[in-house]
Formats: C-alpha cells, structure tokens, sequence
C-alpha cells in the first residue's frame, strides 16, 4: 500500500527515474527553460532547487555534490558561473511553472518550467511599471468644465471661443466696478489746495502779538 507515500514515481522505477530527472535538470540549467509535462515539472522543481542552494557556496565539495547529481559537466560549470551570481540574493523559489493547456495525443496537462531570473521579457516589464497616483479634482471645476462641454455641443462653437468670451466678459465687469474719475474735478481741486498752503504760509510769516504788547499799546494811546 502507499500510505503517505507523496513520491510521484512517474511511471518509472528508481534508476530510471533519477536518470530522467537529471537530464532535465541539465537542460534546464544550460537554457534556462524547458516545456514538459506538469507533474514532471513538480518533481523536477523539487530535485534541481537545492542544487542550485548549493551552488551559492563555489566550493570542491559543492562542485562534486551537485555533479554527482547532474553527471554533467557542462551543466556544472555553467550553474556555478552563470546562475550563482544571478540567484545569489534570493533565498528560494528560483524556478517558476507556467501552464500552457493540454497536449493534443494524451490531453496530458503541459507547462513551462524556466528559471525566475532568467526571464528577460518580465524582469523588463516589471521594472517599466511606475506607481501610479489618484488626482482629485474639485468639484467647481468639474461643474464648469462641463457646463462650457455642455455648451460646446449644444452650440457648435469651439472651446476657445467659449473661453475668449467668459474672458471678455470678466473684464467687462471689473470695469464696470471701478470709479470713474473726471479731469475736471481733479483740476477744481488743485486751485483749493494752492488756498491752503497760502493761507499756511500767511500764518507762519505774521509774527504773534504777546499780552505785553497789548498793555503797552493801551497806556500810550491813554497819554495821548
């Protein structure tokens, strides 16, 4: 019985099995993506993602625990040239399955396996997308954008004209506003001012009479 037992065993007994998971890590390795079948594409995530853990340590013994594995050595050097340096920040998940819908002589469930850092096309498109900000607009303005839109389509006139026209008018209104001043007034007004400072200097030229004066001025018209 296969109590608890999750090995997928592919159909295949142990040998064969681990040769078949091998090959397929190797290509993986040297092109980076490989189309097969969904549940290989499980088995096949579960064998190669340590090995690429182990690559991170360029070391004698990795070198020889991963080649025992891949019996590649090709797909060795490149895993620890090429793809260690590229991985080396993430701390797992290097690989990604994509479905592809079913294969037409079996309707067996197909997929794409490839390396996550490898995919150019999305690494760019993540990259070009920009956050994206919400403007709000009062809602004045709204009201008389479109109300001039309103206005536009009923009419038949274009926009600028609508806005030369709201213009005009502002400029009417303030004109209308502001106090008219005539000439003539400011001109009665300047003689009254010329009164004035004459009358100022006047003052200040006439010298002031003291009480003294005035009782001196009283005895001697009394003598006389």
């Amino acid at each position: 019985m296969r109590h608890l037992n999750a090995i997928n065993h592919l159909g295949r007994k142990s040998a064969d099995r681990k040769a078949l998971l091998a090959n397929m890590a190797s290509s993986l390795i040297l092109h980076k993506r490989i189309t097969t079948t969904t549940a290989k594409a499980r088995a096949l995530r579960r064998y190669v993602e340590p090995l690429i853990t182990k690559s991170k340590d360029d070391s004698t013994h990795s070198r020889r625990v991963v080649f025992s594995y891949l019996e590649d050595k090709n797909a060795v050097s490149e895993l620890f040239r090429e793809v260690a340096p590229r991985i080396a920040a993430r701390p797992g998940g290097y690989t990604r399955i994509l479905k592809t819908g079913n294969r037409l002589g079996d309707a067996a469930e197909m997929c794409i396996i490839e390396l996550v850092d490898f995919n150019e096309n999305m690494l760019a498109a993540e990259g070009a997308k920009a956050k994206t900000t919400r403007r709000r607009r009062s809602t004045k303005k709204k009201g008389a954008e479109t109300a001039t839109a309103a206005a536009v389509t009923k009419s038949g006139t274009r926009a600028e004209d609508v806005k030369e026209t709201a213009a005009a008018t502002v400029t009417e209104d303030v004109t209308e506003q502001q106090p008219v001043t005539d000439l003539e007034s400011i001109q009665e007004e300047e003689p009254a001012a010329e009164q004035v400072t004459a009358t100022a200097e006047e003052s200040e030229t006439t010298p002031e009479v003291g009480p003294e004066e005035d009782a001196e001025e009283t005895e001697n018209k009394e003598k006389e």
